[in-house]
């Protein structure tokens, strides 16, 4: 699939297809990784790893813990 490069302010940019932003689940405002790869350019997703999220857990926006109750069954917790 063929599509234009576009001026857009200082830069240039590249409108991507409905197809493939449904496929990968981009919305406006996501984030992807754009890099160079051997004379291409390269447009990855940006996946949030766990290390990321855990890593804005904090004192004031950890929740407490859930009580679900005794065992039921034979769970090893």
């Amino acid at each position: 699939m063929q599509t234009v490069v576009q001026k857009w302010g200082n830069s240039l940019g590249i409108r991507i297809p409905s197809i493939y932003a449904k496929e990968l689940a981009l919305t406006n405002g996501s984030l992807v990784e754009i890099c160079e790869d051997e004379g291409r350019i390269v447009i990855s997703p940006k996946r949030i790893s766990l290390q990321d999220l855990l890593a804005k857990v904090t004192t004031e926006n950890i929740h407490e813990p859930v009580e679900t109750g005794a065992s039921a069954g034979n769970e090893e917790w």
